[in-house]
């Protein structure tokens, strides 16, 4: 039986993509849904889906770069099915420019969603999960959280700030004793529609080549692992309290390079981007 069965998950993002993946596979472990997006027809056919497979499920328009917002859902979801458990903070967006020609504006907004949205996520529902016998924290990362890419600047530095956050969060959980796991997890390319929704400057390095075509070679070349196969590999870091979940043979495969290659993989990313 898994772990999350009679559980309540809460997942940010969950209108589509990894986000709906995780609450549909989850419902078939037998786990209710609190589920929230700013989309709000594709939450509603999240939810008819995790229905389908028996779950309870709540809903709600969140914008989780808003505390306030995160916050009054929290205090729904407990309203509603009195606690919660699970919290996988999954919501994120895309932005791709070089540093130079990166908008403050730009960068904020992906902060706010990236990071803060994160930070939002984990300290409004740490409590409510203190109050039960077990519990998880997901912070979603990403392959780019371990290394840096050209033209990710904003990008990588919200999802290496996940990665500092959840690992400082899980050596406090280990000297606390709490039966709480968290989990920070590195997606590699996963085929979900966050390349189509990025934004995209018009620097010198990208104006030679049409957004639609970066978006196609990405979807087509770099997206390997389908949004079901990754919920199924961090349903799975949940259930074995991983602490470092890789999604996708891509995130395993560079990895390694830059254990290997702590600074000398620079070198191969600028050769080939």
């Amino acid at each position: 039986m898994s772990k999350l069965n009679q559980r309540v998950v809460a997942i940010t993002g969950a209108g589509s993509g990894i986000g709906r993946a995780l609450a549909v596979e989850s419902a078939k472990r037998g786990a209710d849904l609190a589920l929230s997006d700013v989309n709000e027809a594709g939450l509603k056919e999240t939810a008819a889906q995790c229905e389908k497979a028996g779950a309870k499920v709540h809903t709600q328009i969140v914008n989780v770069a808003e505390r306030d917002a995160v916050e009054a859902w929290c205090d729904a979801i407990v309203k509603h099915f009195g606690k919660v458990h699970v919290i996988i903070n999954n919501a994120g967006v895309a932005l791709n420019a070089d540093v130079a020609h990166t908008e403050y504006e730009d960068f904020e907004w992906l902060m706010g969603i990236n990071f803060w949205g994160v930070v939002y996520g984990t300290k409004t529902f740490l409590p409510q999960i203190r109050k039960n016998d077990w519990g998880h924290i997901v912070n979603i990362s990403s392959l780019f959280g371990l290394l840096g890419i050209p033209n990710q600047s904003a990008y990588n530095a919200a999802k290496f700030a996940v990665r500092g956050f959840t690992e400082s969060l899980q050596c406090e959980m280990r000297v606390s004793g709490e039966n709480i796991g968290v989990s920070c997890v590195h997606p590699g390319g996963i085929k979900t529609n966050i390349a189509n929704a990025a934004r995209f400057s018009h620097s010198t390095s990208t104006r030679s080549q049409d957004a639609d075509q970066l978006k196609k070679e990405f979807n087509e070349k770099l997206a390997r692992t389908t949004p079901e196969q990754a919920a199924n590999i961090i349903l799975k870091g949940i259930e074995n309290n991983q602490e470092r979940v890789l999604v996708g043979m891509d995130a395993v495969a560079l990895d390694r390079m830059q254990r290997m290659m702590p600074t000398g993989y620079r070198k191969l990313v600028a050769k080939f981007a």
